[in-house]
């Protein structure tokens, strides 16, 4: 699946934030995004999401102009839901009420019960995590829970994942032995994938960036 994204324009009522952008993202390829606060990085993720209802510049709304394609199928005019576009973002947001296995449980689309199970075991093992699904996610460290979260994501079979600033709250050790975790899954999955960070760190791929201007 080629994730192709053409922004004519993402705009409030006065003021152009994103204009003329284009996005190419084969299978397996992790393009990053990156610029100054207020470019426009994640508003991009979320036209891409289809989720810019949810998003404000200060207190006005967001409009798109643009298509969104998976393989040339055009999804702009899609719900959220029906995209098939996974998001991974700053803050793991696993389900306290649930286990470990139960959080990634929720992920895994509908079919028999045992191969889903199955699925599970199979991600946490390679997660580094065998044994882990039992566990209260309260009582996991952070990158353990970062893990967790990038493998839930990838269970729910996305057709492209987004990264916002995934690696941000992580120490600098746990940050970069996570990076390669997330790297190597997103590359082995063959899920194109866009990332957005101020770190030029995070960068998978130099010649795959694209950087937004300062908005104003």
């Amino acid at each position: 699946m080629t994730l192709s994204v053409h922004i004519r324009r993402l705009t409030t009522r006065d003021h152009t934030l994103v204009q003329d952008l284009r996005l190419e993202v084969a299978p397996g390829q992790i393009l990053t995004l990156m610029g100054p606060s207020g470019s426009g990085k994640s508003s991009v993720l979320a036209a891409i999401a289809g989720t810019l209802h949810g998003v404000a510049e200060g207190s006005e709304a967001l409009r798109f102009e643009g298509t969104v394609q998976l393989d040339g199928r055009d999804l702009s005019a899609l719900p959220t839901a029906q995209r098939g576009i996974g998001l991974l973002f700053q803050d793991d947001l696993l389900f306290a009420h649930m286990t470990v296995a139960e959080n990634l449980l929720f992920a895994v689309p509908a079919g028999p019960r045992r191969e889903r199970l199955a699925e599970v075991d199979r991600a946490l093992n390679e997660a580094g995590l065998g044994g882990f699904g039992t566990r209260d996610p309260a009582t996991l460290s952070g990158g353990q829970r970062a893990r967790v979260a990038l493998m839930r994501a990838l269970l729910a079979r996305p057709k492209a994942l987004l990264l916002d600033e995934p690696f941000s709250k992580l120490d600098a050790a746990l940050r970069d032995q996570f990076r390669a975790f997330v790297f190597d899954h997103l590359r082995g999955s063959g899920v194109p994938a866009v990332l957005v960070t101020h770190d030029a760190a995070d960068v998978a791929d130099p010649s795959q960036v694209v950087e937004l201007g300062r908005a104003g």
